[in-house]
Protein backbone atom coordinates (compact mmCIF):
# COMPACT_ATOMS: atom_id res chain seq x y z
CA UNK A 1 0.00 0.00 0.00
CA UNK A 2 1.61 3.40 -0.89
CA UNK A 3 2.29 5.95 2.05
CA UNK A 4 1.42 9.27 1.66
CA UNK A 5 4.12 12.02 0.58
CA UNK A 6 5.06 14.14 3.60
CA UNK A 7 3.64 17.23 3.59
CA UNK A 8 6.53 20.22 4.26
CA UNK A 9 5.54 22.89 6.68
CA UNK A 10 5.25 26.38 4.47
CA UNK A 11 6.13 29.75 6.03
CA UNK A 12 3.22 31.30 6.71
CA UNK A 13 4.06 35.52 6.55
CA UNK A 14 0.43 36.60 7.35
CA UNK A 15 0.09 34.44 10.61
CA UNK A 16 3.60 35.29 11.33
CA UNK A 17 2.63 38.93 11.27
CA UNK A 18 -0.29 38.12 13.88
CA UNK A 19 2.62 36.41 15.73
CA UNK A 20 5.04 39.56 15.41
CA UNK A 21 2.03 42.01 16.82
CA UNK A 22 1.37 39.64 19.63
CA UNK A 23 4.76 39.72 20.72
CA UNK A 24 5.14 43.74 20.67
CA UNK A 25 2.28 43.16 23.14
CA UNK A 26 4.50 40.60 25.58
CA UNK A 27 5.78 43.44 27.94
CA UNK A 28 1.74 44.91 28.41
CA UNK A 29 0.80 41.13 29.08
CA UNK A 30 3.82 40.76 31.41
CA UNK A 31 6.51 39.10 29.89
CA UNK A 32 9.49 40.59 30.67
CA UNK A 33 12.07 37.72 29.54
CA UNK A 34 13.89 39.42 26.38
CA UNK A 35 13.78 42.89 28.34
CA UNK A 36 16.56 41.33 30.98
CA UNK A 37 17.94 39.54 28.08
CA UNK A 38 18.19 41.16 25.07
CA UNK A 39 18.03 38.81 21.84
CA UNK A 40 21.35 38.68 20.57
CA UNK A 41 22.08 36.85 16.62
CA UNK A 42 24.36 34.25 15.92
CA UNK A 43 25.34 31.79 12.76
CA UNK A 44 25.98 28.90 14.72
CA UNK A 45 24.00 26.10 17.23
CA UNK A 46 26.55 26.46 19.80
CA UNK A 47 29.53 28.14 20.40
CA UNK A 48 31.93 29.67 22.78
CA UNK A 49 31.60 33.90 23.22
CA UNK A 50 34.35 36.19 24.52
CA UNK A 51 34.15 37.67 27.95
CA UNK A 52 36.20 40.99 29.00
CA UNK A 53 37.10 40.24 32.63
CA UNK A 54 36.10 43.07 35.22
CA UNK A 55 40.05 43.47 35.96
CA UNK A 56 40.64 45.09 32.26
CA UNK A 57 38.51 47.59 33.04
CA UNK A 58 38.91 48.58 36.40
CA UNK A 59 42.67 48.52 37.41
CA UNK A 60 44.70 51.77 37.67
CA UNK A 61 47.53 51.12 35.35
CA UNK A 62 50.95 52.89 34.63
CA UNK A 63 50.53 54.97 31.77
CA UNK A 64 53.56 57.24 31.49
CA UNK A 65 56.36 56.53 28.81
CA UNK A 66 59.83 57.88 29.05
CA UNK A 67 61.88 59.05 26.20
CA UNK A 68 62.55 56.18 23.61
CA UNK A 69 60.60 53.87 26.00
CA UNK A 70 57.56 51.66 24.84
CA UNK A 71 53.85 51.91 25.91
CA UNK A 72 52.91 49.87 28.38
CA UNK A 73 50.04 47.24 27.25
CA UNK A 74 47.33 45.25 28.43
CA UNK A 75 47.91 41.53 29.00
CA UNK A 76 45.08 40.44 30.21
CA UNK A 77 43.13 37.30 28.67
CA UNK A 78 39.77 36.45 27.29
CA UNK A 79 37.64 34.58 29.53
CA UNK A 80 35.00 32.41 27.55
CA UNK A 81 31.40 31.95 27.68
CA UNK A 82 29.34 29.04 26.07
CA UNK A 83 25.56 29.53 24.65
CA UNK A 84 23.89 26.21 23.22
CA UNK A 85 20.71 27.17 21.32
CA UNK A 86 17.68 24.30 21.67
CA UNK A 87 14.54 24.41 20.12
CA UNK A 88 11.36 25.07 21.37
CA UNK A 89 7.88 24.44 19.46
CA UNK A 90 4.31 24.08 19.89
CA UNK A 91 1.44 23.03 16.77
CA UNK A 92 -2.81 23.86 17.04
CA UNK A 93 -4.84 21.93 14.84
CA UNK A 94 -7.14 23.28 13.11
CA UNK A 95 -9.76 21.39 12.18
CA UNK A 96 -11.65 22.07 9.46
CA UNK A 97 -15.07 21.41 10.66
CA UNK A 98 -14.77 22.94 13.50
CA UNK A 99 -12.95 26.60 11.89
CA UNK A 100 -16.38 26.34 9.40
CA UNK A 101 -18.44 26.31 12.46
CA UNK A 102 -17.07 28.86 14.15
CA UNK A 103 -16.00 31.48 11.04
CA UNK A 104 -19.01 33.56 11.88
CA UNK A 105 -17.53 33.80 15.69
CA UNK A 106 -13.62 33.89 14.67
CA UNK A 107 -11.02 33.57 12.84
CA UNK A 108 -9.54 29.92 13.93
CA UNK A 109 -6.19 30.23 12.44
CA UNK A 110 -5.82 33.57 13.76
CA UNK A 111 -6.94 32.18 17.57
CA UNK A 112 -4.70 29.01 17.18
CA UNK A 113 -1.61 31.35 16.49
CA UNK A 114 -1.58 33.48 19.41
CA UNK A 115 -2.52 30.73 22.06
CA UNK A 116 1.08 28.64 19.69
CA UNK A 117 2.59 32.17 20.60
CA UNK A 118 1.52 32.45 24.68
CA UNK A 119 2.73 28.46 24.66
CA UNK A 120 6.08 29.68 23.36
CA UNK A 121 6.66 32.90 25.13
CA UNK A 122 5.31 31.54 28.73
CA UNK A 123 7.79 28.54 28.32
CA UNK A 124 10.53 31.01 27.38
CA UNK A 125 9.45 33.37 30.33
CA UNK A 126 9.67 30.30 32.94
CA UNK A 127 13.14 29.44 31.95
CA UNK A 128 14.23 33.21 32.14
CA UNK A 129 12.71 33.42 35.98
CA UNK A 130 14.19 30.10 37.19
CA UNK A 131 17.52 31.27 35.85
CA UNK A 132 17.58 35.08 36.92
CA UNK A 133 15.24 35.11 40.19
CA UNK A 134 17.83 32.39 41.55
CA UNK A 135 20.41 33.21 44.54
CA UNK A 136 22.32 29.95 43.34
CA UNK A 137 23.01 32.47 39.90
CA UNK A 138 22.91 35.82 40.92
CA UNK A 139 25.14 35.52 44.39
CA UNK A 140 24.90 39.48 45.17
CA UNK A 141 22.08 39.46 47.76
CA UNK A 142 20.67 40.24 50.68
CA UNK A 143 17.23 40.64 52.38
CA UNK A 144 15.31 43.40 53.24
CA UNK A 145 14.64 44.14 56.80
CA UNK A 146 11.00 45.35 56.72
CA UNK A 147 9.21 43.11 54.27
CA UNK A 148 7.67 45.98 51.80
CA UNK A 149 4.09 44.17 52.73
CA UNK A 150 4.67 46.07 56.11
CA UNK A 151 3.12 49.13 54.47
CA UNK A 152 3.65 51.38 57.30
CA UNK A 153 7.28 51.20 58.01
CA UNK A 154 8.92 49.21 55.18
CA UNK A 155 11.67 51.63 53.53
CA UNK A 156 11.70 50.08 49.35
CA UNK A 157 14.30 53.10 48.81
CA UNK A 158 16.90 52.89 51.00
CA UNK A 159 16.62 49.02 50.68
CA UNK A 160 17.35 49.82 46.71
CA UNK A 161 19.67 52.45 46.95
CA UNK A 162 21.51 50.20 49.56
CA UNK A 163 21.74 47.61 46.93
CA UNK A 164 22.93 49.70 44.23
CA UNK A 165 26.20 51.09 46.28
CA UNK A 166 27.06 47.16 47.21
CA UNK A 167 26.53 46.31 43.55
CA UNK A 168 29.07 49.06 42.52
CA UNK A 169 31.36 48.40 44.93
CA UNK A 170 31.43 44.51 44.10
CA UNK A 171 31.15 44.94 40.56
CA UNK A 172 31.82 48.70 39.72
CA UNK A 173 28.49 48.51 37.75
CA UNK A 174 25.13 50.28 38.61
CA UNK A 175 22.03 48.75 37.94
CA UNK A 176 19.85 50.53 34.82
CA UNK A 177 16.62 48.74 35.55
CA UNK A 178 14.67 46.70 38.45
CA UNK A 179 12.56 43.71 37.89
CA UNK A 180 9.20 42.18 39.85
CA UNK A 181 6.46 40.33 39.86
CA UNK A 182 3.15 41.80 39.59
CA UNK A 183 2.36 41.44 43.72
CA UNK A 184 5.25 43.11 44.43
CA UNK A 185 5.12 45.81 42.53
CA UNK A 186 1.70 46.40 43.75
CA UNK A 187 2.89 45.64 46.94
CA UNK A 188 5.19 48.40 46.98
CA UNK A 189 3.10 51.25 45.38
CA UNK A 190 0.53 50.38 48.37
CA UNK A 191 3.83 51.24 51.26
CA UNK A 192 3.64 54.84 53.33
CA UNK A 193 6.75 55.74 51.95
CA UNK A 194 5.81 55.75 48.47
CA UNK A 195 2.37 57.40 48.60
CA UNK A 196 3.44 60.09 50.84
CA UNK A 197 6.45 60.89 48.99
CA UNK A 198 4.35 60.88 45.33
CA UNK A 199 1.25 62.79 47.37
CA UNK A 200 1.80 66.08 46.05
CA UNK A 201 3.78 65.84 42.89
CA UNK A 202 2.59 62.40 41.38
CA UNK A 203 -0.21 60.76 43.38
CA UNK A 204 -0.92 57.38 42.48
CA UNK A 205 -4.43 57.17 42.40
CA UNK A 206 -4.80 59.22 39.64
CA UNK A 207 -2.25 57.54 37.25
CA UNK A 208 -2.60 54.35 35.39
CA UNK A 209 -0.55 50.96 35.51
CA UNK A 210 2.31 52.50 32.81
CA UNK A 211 2.48 56.21 34.83
CA UNK A 212 2.90 54.64 38.31
CA UNK A 213 5.74 52.10 36.59
CA UNK A 214 7.51 55.02 35.36
CA UNK A 215 7.39 56.92 38.40
CA UNK A 216 8.43 54.00 40.87
CA UNK A 217 11.72 53.70 38.55
CA UNK A 218 12.85 57.79 38.84
CA UNK A 219 11.35 57.96 42.81
CA UNK A 220 14.21 54.70 42.81
CA UNK A 221 16.74 56.24 40.65
CA UNK A 222 16.38 53.81 37.67
CA UNK A 223 15.77 53.82 33.83
CA UNK A 224 13.05 51.70 34.20
CA UNK A 225 11.14 49.06 35.94
CA UNK A 226 10.02 45.74 34.72
CA UNK A 227 6.91 44.09 35.73
CA UNK A 228 6.24 40.46 35.37
CA UNK A 229 2.49 39.59 35.33
CA UNK A 230 2.91 36.47 33.43
CA UNK A 231 1.22 33.68 36.09
CA UNK A 232 1.16 29.89 35.40
CA UNK A 233 -1.25 27.31 36.03
CA UNK A 234 0.94 24.34 37.91
CA UNK A 235 -2.28 22.22 38.30
CA UNK A 236 -2.52 18.85 36.48
CA UNK A 237 -4.69 18.64 32.88
CA UNK A 238 -7.84 17.94 33.82
CA UNK A 239 -8.03 19.66 37.69
CA UNK A 240 -9.33 22.49 39.08
CA UNK A 241 -6.74 25.65 38.23
CA UNK A 242 -3.97 26.38 40.85
CA UNK A 243 -2.32 29.74 39.79
CA UNK A 244 0.94 31.61 40.74
CA UNK A 245 3.30 34.24 39.58
CA UNK A 246 5.84 32.90 36.94
CA UNK A 247 8.46 35.31 38.94
CA UNK A 248 9.01 34.86 42.51
CA UNK A 249 7.01 37.30 45.16
CA UNK A 250 10.10 36.54 47.15
CA UNK A 251 12.67 39.18 45.64
CA UNK A 252 12.86 41.95 43.84
CA UNK A 253 15.65 42.56 40.96
CA UNK A 254 18.31 45.93 40.47
CA UNK A 255 20.38 44.87 37.01
CA UNK A 256 22.56 45.88 34.69
CA UNK A 257 20.91 45.14 31.26
CA UNK A 258 22.33 45.53 27.62
CA UNK A 259 21.06 48.12 25.41
CA UNK A 260 20.45 45.05 23.15
CA UNK A 261 23.19 46.04 20.57
CA UNK A 262 25.62 43.60 18.52
CA UNK A 263 28.67 43.92 21.10
CA UNK A 264 28.98 41.34 23.84
CA UNK A 265 31.78 42.91 25.33
CA UNK A 266 29.17 45.02 26.49
CA UNK A 267 28.74 44.22 30.41
CA UNK A 268 25.80 42.98 31.13
CA UNK A 269 23.84 40.31 32.82
CA UNK A 270 22.74 38.58 30.01
CA UNK A 271 21.69 37.55 26.43
CA UNK A 272 19.20 35.73 24.35
CA UNK A 273 21.41 33.75 22.05
CA UNK A 274 19.08 33.60 18.74
CA UNK A 275 19.99 30.77 15.52
CA UNK A 276 19.45 32.65 13.05
CA UNK A 277 19.78 29.79 10.60
CA UNK A 278 16.64 27.77 12.23
CA UNK A 279 15.04 30.65 14.08
CA UNK A 280 15.31 34.11 12.19
CA UNK A 281 13.21 35.69 14.92
CA UNK A 282 12.31 34.57 18.10
CA UNK A 283 9.06 33.67 17.19
CA UNK A 284 8.65 31.90 13.65
CA UNK A 285 5.39 30.99 12.31
CA UNK A 286 4.59 27.97 9.47
CA UNK A 287 1.60 25.78 8.92
CA UNK A 288 1.12 21.98 7.23
CA UNK A 289 -1.82 20.08 6.02
CA UNK A 290 -2.88 16.72 8.50
CA UNK A 291 -5.18 14.86 6.13
CA UNK A 292 -4.91 12.22 9.50
CA UNK A 293 -7.48 15.17 11.37
CA UNK A 294 -8.48 16.55 8.29
CA UNK A 295 -6.66 19.94 9.37
CA UNK A 296 -4.34 22.74 9.24
CA UNK A 297 -1.48 22.35 11.63
CA UNK A 298 0.05 25.73 12.83
CA UNK A 299 3.45 25.44 14.61
CA UNK A 300 5.22 28.04 16.55
CA UNK A 301 8.72 27.60 17.09
CA UNK A 302 12.21 29.36 18.52
CA UNK A 303 15.39 27.98 18.57
CA UNK A 304 17.39 29.83 21.51
CA UNK A 305 19.77 29.75 24.43
CA UNK A 306 18.75 32.22 27.36
CA UNK A 307 21.99 32.99 28.93
CA UNK A 308 24.01 34.46 31.44
CA UNK A 309 26.93 37.17 30.02
CA UNK A 310 27.95 38.27 33.82
CA UNK A 311 26.24 37.29 36.69
CA UNK A 312 27.54 40.15 38.71
CA UNK A 313 25.55 42.36 36.72
CA UNK A 314 22.38 41.68 38.80
CA UNK A 315 21.47 42.05 42.82
CA UNK A 316 18.34 40.13 44.03
CA UNK A 317 16.52 42.06 47.11
CA UNK A 318 14.82 39.20 49.03
CA UNK A 319 12.20 39.03 52.16
CA UNK A 320 10.36 41.17 50.04
CA UNK A 321 6.76 39.83 50.64
CA UNK A 322 6.96 37.78 54.28
CA UNK A 323 4.10 35.67 54.76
Amino acid sequence: MPTPVDITAVQRPDLGAIAYEYMLEADQRGFIALMLLPIFEVLMNSAQYPIIPLEAFLKLQETARGARGKYNRSDYKFEFGNYACKENGWEEVIDDREAALYARYFDAEEVGTKRAVDVILRGQEARVAAKVFNVSNITNTADVAIAWNTPATAVPRANVYAAKMALRAATGLEPNVGASSKKVFDTVMLTAEIRDALKYTNPIEIGGYEAQRRILAQYLGLDNIFVAGAMKDTADKGLSASLSDIWDDEYFGLFRISSGGSDLREPCLGRTFLWTAQSPQNIVTESYRDESVRGNVIRVRQDTDEAFVFTGAGYLLGNIIHP
